[in-house]
């Protein structure tokens, strides 16, 4: 399928930051696919902040449809059948008119390979009817439509409304019959922004028309803060750091108000599993605090798949990518591995989709109850992390 919007030209992708030309990138939740980079949605809190890709608000390509699949599907980091795929998630809106091709001509791509592999696509875009039909006559990939929803009014921080997310999330979960999964993704929470009862009781009442909802908080890096001060935006915390921030009191308050009476999980790859049945592939279900809001159903599936690996088993998946042979495991518990020797997270998210099971860095460790977020917000929080 021919490119629906511009190429650049080499001389523009030179010019374009080092991280940001790299079209395949691990993230947490899957392997990212972004060949196409722009988006003028304007979200103040937007990630291509920490790419250097604020400025670019026009959708552009770095290489055709046909050769981004390629790379993906060639990549050392990717597994058939088992390794999750973003698309689209760090550089442009998938949805967006122009970009809208892409999105279909990657999966249609991907799905004619006959492979499984999870592909979550996030949006917060309008969706059509033709859209639901579109993804329907995918055969193979198990695709997720994770709507982002935060409820928030200040236009200055969020000039797209997230009303045009709920009506798409109502949309495209109406269908009896998909293939497709829809997940609320609730994000970002802000204490004082987005978090009154009013607030609480809209999301609530627009999970009921998703298969799952996931709750998260701010990634307050420190390029985003600069952009929040530099535009007079009130500062959410006092402070960044490198993961999201949910304070204990925000969370006890949504975890209050949703209760039982809807399927609402701490984790993106939690949600998108509980979605389609299956036992998380990121093996969270050693880290038993996570999995005290699941349903008692999605608990026996992650249990029946759960297996602690050895430690040779460990190195014997870290030999398969060049970047973590040199991983060093010191210790292994039923909550996770903990690792040394990695030089970036890439491997480690590798490592912990190839085993389903949990890999911690020793660098950035874990804490009790906070997984995986920031110290802001908790008791005994008292550094950056």
């Amino acid at each position: 399928m021919s490119v629906r919007v511009a190429l650049l030209t080499k001389d523009q992708l030179d010019r374009l930051p080092a991280r940001s030309r790299q079209v395949v990138e691990y993230r947490k939740s899957g392997l990212s696919l972004n060949h196409i980079q722009g988006c003028p949605l304007d979200c103040a809190y937007c990630i291509r902040h920490t790419y250097g890709l604020w400025d670019e608000r026009q959708p552009r390509a770095i290489m055709t449809d046909e050769a981004a699949v390629e790379e993906l599907v060639g990549h050392r980091y990717f597994t058939p059948h088992v390794t999750p795929i973003q698309l689209f998630n760090r550089a442009t809106e998938p949805f967006l008119p122009a970009v809208r091709p892409h999105t279909f001509a990657v999966l249609e791509d991907l799905d004619a390979r006959g492979l499984t592999n999870h592909v979550l696509v996030i949006t917060r875009h309008s969706l059509k009817p033709e859209d639901a039909d579109r993804l329907n006559q995918l055969r193979s990939l198990k695709v997720t439509l994770l709507f982002t929803y935060s409820g928030i009014d200040d236009p200055k921080i969020e000039p797209y409304p997230s009303a045009v997310a709920a009506a798409s999330l109502k949309l495209m979960s109406a269908p009896a019959q998909r293939k497709y999964r829809t997940v609320l993704y609730w994000r970002p929470l802000v204490p004082g922004l987005n978090d009154s009862p009013e607030h609480l009781d809209t999301a609530f009442q627009l999970a009921a028309h998703a298969d799952a909802t996931v709750f998260t908080g701010l990634f307050y890096r420190n390029e985003i803060a600069d952009y929040y001060r530099a535009n007079g935006l009130p500062e959410p915390y006092e402070d960044t750091a490198r993961r999201k921030i949910v304070p204990e009191t925000l969370e006890a308050r949504v975890l209050s108000r949703f209760g039982t009476q809807s399927p609402l999980f701490r984790k993106t790859s939690c949600a998108v599993s509980y979605a389609h049945g299956l036992p998380d592939y990121n093996g969270h279900y050693g880290i038993r605090e996570l999995c005290d809001i699941c349903p008692l159903g999605q608990l026996v599936r992650c249990k029946s798949a759960y297996r602690v690996p050895a430690a040779d088993r460990i190195w014997k998946t870290a030999q398969a990518v060049p970047e973590a042979r040199g991983v060093v495991v010191t210790d292994i518990t039923e909550r996770a591995a903990v690792v040394s020797g990695l030089a970036t997270e890439q491997p480690r998210y590798y490592l912990q989709h190839a085993l389903g099971f949990q890999v911690h860095d020793i660098r950035h460790p874990h804490h009790e109850r906070r997984h995986g977020r920031a110290d802001i917000g908790w008791k005994g929080g008292n550094h950056n992390d």
